[in-house]
């Protein structure tokens, strides 16, 4: 119990108004933690503060033999050991497609990964979001990538 204090306690230091009042301001948070140069680590105390305590993380990408696979794990599983960065690392999202109903939305966004803020993309994919709205904020329940989805129609 007295963890779960304590999570919540750090979560609600790290929550900033807007990155949790709209939408948009989560899903440009939800790129801005990861995102960084060389040297600094992801966000993980503003990563937690859009999360949802009970929140998942599921990444799709294919096996040695090309067959789709996907891992589920926790947000904590997720960060890990959060080292520095060996590497500039900038997410960016490129479109979004948004489903909401009542207090349920699910958003499709399209991304690119780049070694500098503006550089040529290495790796491209989408990212398949669920968000809750607890009437005063948004939650982000859950996520799932998929860097194998390349064409707009996919």
């Amino acid at each position: 119990m007295g963890l779960i204090l304590l999570n919540n306690l750090f979560v609600l230091k790290a929550q900033q108004a807007e990155d949790v009042a709209t939408i948009d301001g989560i899903i440009k948070a939800y790129y801005e933690v990861v995102s960084g140069p060389a040297g600094e680590a992801a966000d993980i105390e503003r990563d937690r503060s859009l999360h949802h305590p009970d929140a998942w993380v599921a990444i799709s990408n294919m096996d040695e033999e090309g067959h789709p696979r996907v891992r589920v794990m926790r947000l904590e599983e997720f960060h890990g050991d959060n080292k520095p960065r060996t590497q500039g690392f900038w997410e960016r999202e490129t479109s979004r497609e948004v489903k909401r109903k009542g207090n349920m939305a699910q958003v499709w966004s399209r991304k690119e990964i780049s070694r500098t803020p503006e550089g040529e993309a290495f790796e491209k994919g989408v990212n398949n979001i669920t968000l809750f709205y607890d009437g005063s904020r948004w939650w982000i329940m859950g996520w799932m990538i998929d860097n194998t989805v390349f064409g707009e129609g996919e």
